[in-house]
């Protein structure tokens, strides 16, 4: 079934059954229908039809959720704006033939219009969203999802959902509804729980892990340095998780004595998932598959999704990914290539099982030769006194970043020796400092240039 028709099919079962609970608020799936209805009649009083531009810059809320749907509805082309851009980098977004702006503020006029019956009106090869990069090499790219994309998608499309899929949507009873919309982890996980018949439940109150006891929470999403704080948190103050059945890690690399402790602290439910906003979802590692010991791996391809290394480097092909850069051929013809992406990261693909090792641009010249910070970082951290490590240059000087195990105090005479027994003399880190924690960039990752600056 086509995007987005199997949702709309799904709300249209069981319409009683309860779709969002925010708070004391109950949306039923006829509730949550009827409002993406109006919206979209308001919508397309101001002008929106197939192919126009919408912009969503609003919080998580059930008539927000009803917005996004009430866009896709009409055939437009979403483009979710999540906190934390700048402003030149706003400015940059906005500037790209944008229809109507939707805010919170903006949402209760686009509610007074009355409803009308929802008739999809987009074609496969319309651009459904657009997905921006997190800006960390500048302005902000628009990675351009079709219509055709996402009815192929590995959540949005029941039809397609491989064996994991299958039993993270049986998990999503009571999904966690949080962080924004317009991130495409969130807007793909949500899919699993509204074509599931489960409830997005929005919190009043983001205390982890209190929450998800709190809120008998049976899935959610969950970015690498939350989950570490979940864990930091759950050591000392044990809360009962025995509701959840599924968390879905991604962002960033998971230290696998991290990923242990998850699975010992919260449960048997870790799934491991990697991709990028070019890909989208590209492979998955199961409870089933970490208990089995593979805990330092990110797993094998979801469904359709195909993987080859390339001199070292990742390259992905899946029915779901991007077509283009929005409005930029140049840097389209770098990164994709005769219908194949280039990840830029650096891996291994070892019978079946992805490992990485790095990122093609997370590169250090030394003494004339090109070190990845991946293996530094991956070797400081089996120091058992290592909890996480970070590396970066500039050229010819090797900063380390070590965040200690509680208790713990590194040698940094032994750390070094570890990185020298592994990689070699050149792979030693400059400097070692040690600090309680990493900043975050706005997209929720480990901010390596932050720990550089000092902020």
């Amino acid at each position: 079934m086509s995007f987005p028709d199997a949702v709309f099919a799904a709300l249209r079962t069981e319409p009683s059954r309860i779709a969002v609970e925010h708070g004391s608020r109950e949306v039923t799936r006829a509730d949550l229908l009827r409002l993406t209805s109006r919206i979209a009649a308001g919508m397309r009083a101001a002008g929106v039809k197939r192919g126009s531009g919408v912009a969503m810059t609003t919080s998580v809320t059930p008539e927000a959720l009803a917005a996004y749907l009430a866009a896709w509805a009409l055939g437009a082309r979403v483009v979710g704006i999540r906190p934390g851009f700048s402003d030149k980098q706003l400015d940059h977004i906005l500037s790209g033939g944008l229809d109507l702006t939707v805010t919170d503020a903006e949402l209760p006029d686009l509610l007074e219009t009355d409803d009308e019956p929802l008739l999809l009106t987009s074609r496969p090869g319309d651009v459904a969203r657009l997905v921006y990069t997190s800006g960390s090499t500048g302005l902000p790219k628009a990675c351009a999802q079709t219509y055709e994309a996402l009815s192929a998608h590995y959540t949005w499309n029941p039809d397609s959902w491989d064996t994991a899929t299958t039993a993270m949507a049986a998990a999503c009873d009571r999904y966690l509804l949080f962080g924004s919309l317009a991130s495409v982890v969130v807007q793909d996980y949500l899919a699993l729980c509204l074509l599931h018949g489960g409830t997005a439940v929005i919190p009043e109150e983001l205390d982890f892990p209190r929450v998800l006891a709190d809120l008998r929470i049976t899935f959610t999403i969950m970015n690498v340095p939350r989950l570490y704080a979940i864990l930091d948190s759950l050591r000392d103050n044990p809360v009962d998780l025995s509701s959840l059945r599924g968390m879905i890690v991604a962002g960033s690399p998971l230290a696998p004595h991290r990923l242990r402790e998850a699975m010992d602290r919260i449960g048997p439910v870790i799934y491991h998932h990697y991709g990028q906003s070019e890909t989208n979802g590209l492979t998955i590692t199961t409870p089933a598959d970490i208990a089995a010991g593979h805990d330092e791996t990110v797993g094998k391809p979801h469904g359709s999704a195909e993987i080859e290394i390339r001199d070292g480097e990742i390259w992905a092909r899946t029915p779901w990914m991007m077509r283009e850069y929005w409005e930029n051929p140049t840097e389209t013809a770098e990164i994709l290539v005769d219908g194949w992406i280039r990840t830029r990261d650096l891996g291994v693909l070892r019978d079946g099982w992805l490992h990485l090792t790095g990122r093609a641009r997370d590169v250090v010249i030394v003494n004339g030769y090109p070190l990845y910070a991946g293996p530094i970082e991956r070797a400081l951290a089996t120091h058992p006194d290592v909890d996480q490590a970070y590396v970066l240059g500039p050229e010819e000087v090797l900063h380390a970043f070590v965040i200690p195990r509680p208790g713990r105090q590194p040698d940094p005479v032994e750390l070094s020796t570890v990185v020298r027994d592994e990689l070699g003399t050149d792979s030693v880190p400059t400097t070692i400092t040690f600090v309680d924690s990493v900043p975050l960039a706005p997209s929720g990752k480990p901010d390596k240039q932050a720990l550089l600056r000092g902020d």
